[in-house]
């Protein structure tokens, strides 16, 4: 039987996992965009097990308002990298500083 030990597990392992993209490739936009994407859907699989675990679909419905949100986050964010492509020819994250001031 799966217990709520096993989604929290799974939950943490994609957390690290997520944390663990972001620290190793600091160069790529997109992977670290990824690894956000990775982070929120951790948290939303624990979310969700609690939700299960209490009988309770408040949880459940508070992943799909974090789901809008992140797909929300995406398309903005992936937006700004085609203007920021368009503009720099480049995605490298050392050229990010350029757009200050």
């Amino acid at each position: 039987m799966i217990g709520i030990e096993h989604y929290l597990a799974v939950g943490a392992i994609l957390f690290v996992i997520g944390i663990f993209g972001i620290f190793v490739n600091r160069k790529n936009v997109i992977i670290i965009l990824m690894s956000i994407e990775l982070m929120l859907l951790a948290a939303n699989i624990n979310l969700v097990a609690f939700s299960a675990l209490s009988g309770d679909l408040v949880g459940q419905v508070f992943t799909m308002l974090v789901l809008t949100v992140a797909a929300a986050e995406s398309a903005i964010g992936l937006a700004i990298l085609v203007v920021f492509f368009r503009n720099r020819a480049t995605i490298a994250v050392e050229d990010v500083n350029v757009m200050k001031g």
